[in-house]
């Protein structure tokens, strides 16, 4: 289990790095949504949970230090939660309409001579993440205001 949920975290890393950050796709995927308030608790709720830590001890004494711990943790944890979902979307099948979409915007990539091969049998939301990073580098912004 333990080695599971390790390997869950790194694909949530590798999806984060993956996923275009278009806002654009916001509105189609919840991703950008999740990876934007991942990063940003990966940059704050240590310092939260620090500071929460620090001051329950400073107000209310060396009793308090139980609760401080779970409300330091419950900080740590947040990251975590979003490491843990982007990393379950990552390896999530793509439903048929995305997969056949995805194929198109592959096959759009190829024909303007951008190597792009088509998603295979078992794809997933991180080989569609790839494809749509490839996308929104190389493709007009025309096609995307199409969407």
């Amino acid at each position: 289990m333990r080695i599971r949920v390790l390997k869950t975290l790194g694909d949530g890393r590798r999806y984060m790095k993956v996923w275009p950050m278009v806002r654009q796709l916001g509105h189609y995927f919840p991703e950008y949504r999740v990876v934007r308030a991942t990063r940003l608790a990966l940059v704050s709720m240590p310092v939260l949970a620090l500071l929460t830590l620090a001051s329950q001890l400073y107000f209310f004494g060396w009793d308090f230090l139980p609760q401080a711990l779970t409300l330091a943790l419950f900080f740590i944890s947040l990251p975590l939660q979003g490491l843990l979902w982007l990393g379950w979307r990552a390896r999530h099948p793509l439903p048929l309409t995305l997969f056949d979409w995805t194929n198109k915007l592959s096959s759009r990539l190829s024909a303007q001579g951008i190597e792009s091969r088509p998603l295979g049998g078992r794809a997933c939301y991180l080989d569609m993440a790839h494809v749509l990073k490839l996308a929104f580098e190389r493709l007009e912004a025309a096609y995307w205001e199409e969407l």
